[in-house]
Formats: structure tokens, C-alpha cells, sequence
């Protein structure tokens, strides 16, 4: 456990979460996984995570723990398809995780989606946050249309409205 973390996590409040993710953030990111699910068979969720919880930081529970939890607690894992991707972004470590359902990252591979997330990261350095967040999106929905092409009638299995945990 590192004090410097532990400060940081205390640190970050409700508020610069809503700061950064304000409602029309939200809104642009929820209308991007709309868009983008029209192209493929896939489903994309998007949840922003300001800080872990204090049980959370003193077992030290990395980003990538964090969001495999969040990857079940959202029910990313329950697509007929296998094909779930979550995107999730740590504002207190500065890190943004994907984590994708079995399906989808056999035929993809962590280098793809690890690429995706130095470019997000990159963009929220520069504060571009909503930028860093579409970009993002759009590099999911590419892959996912690549590999699950949309086709036939499209059921949304899971919410596209972005999570604000």
C-alpha cells in the first residue's frame, strides 16, 4: 500500500468526478455507444470510477482487479454472444481499463485493447476527458464491427448509458 495512492484516493471528490463527467459528457458518451452499436453485434458499457474505497485501497486492489469487479457487477460477461466490452477509467490512478468478455478478446488480444487505453489516458493527461472517452469508444466500436458485424435484427442487451460509480 502506498501512502501517495492512499492520498490520492481520499482526495478525489464527488464533485470533480461530475467535473470531468459532467451530464453532457455522459450524455455524449451514451449517445456514442448508441451510434456505435448500430455497426456491430457487440455491447459496450462505459463506467468512470472517481476513487476505490478505503477497504478497497488497504487490501490494494489495482485498477484491473477493480475493473473485472465492475465487469461482473454490470453483467458485461452475460451477452449471448460473448461480446461484452467494458471500459473503465480509475480518475483517482489515472488509469483506464477494458476488460472484455471471452468472445470478443480471443479473437482481438490484450495488445489491442491496452493500445486503446494508453490513447485514452493520453487524452485525459491533456484533460480532453469527453475526447479521451469517444475516442476510445470508437476504437472498441472498430474492432467490434471488425469481428461481430452487425447483422439481422439487433437486440441491446445491456444499458448504454455510461456508469458513474
Amino acid at each position: 500500500m502506498k501512502l501517495k495512492r492512499i492520498l490520492r484516493h481520499l482526495g478525489m471528490t464527488d464533485w470533480q468526478v461530475r467535473r470531468l463527467f459532467s451530464p453532457h459528457t455522459l450524455h455524449a458518451i451514451e449517445a456514442a455507444i448508441k451510434e456505435g452499436e448500430q455497426s456491430h453485434a457487440g455491447q459496450v458499457r462505459f463506467a468512470v470510477e472517481g476513487a476505490l474505497h478505503t477497504s478497497a485501497l488497504f487490501r490494494d486492489v489495482s485498477a484491473r482487479e477493480q475493473a473485472i469487479e465492475v465487469f461482473s457487477l454490470l453483467r458485461v460477461w452475460d451477452t449471448e454472444l460473448n461480446n461484452g466490452v467494458l471500459i473503465y477509467l480509475l480518475l483517482a490512478d489515472h488509469d483506464v481499463e477494458i476488460v472484455a468478455d471471452r468472445g470478443i478478446h480471443a479473437r482481438v488480444g490484450a495488445q489491442a485493447w491496452e493500445s486503446i487505453c494508453r490513447v485514452m489516458e493520453a487524452a485525459f493527461r491533456q484533460g480532453r476527458y469527453e475526447e479521451g472517452a469517444l475516442e476510445g469508444i470508437r476504437a472498441v466500436t472498430r474492432l467490434l464491427a471488425e469481428h461481430f458485424p452487425a447483422g439481422g435484427p439487433r437486440v441491446n442487451e445491456l444499458p448504454d448509458r455510461p456508469v458513474v460509480l
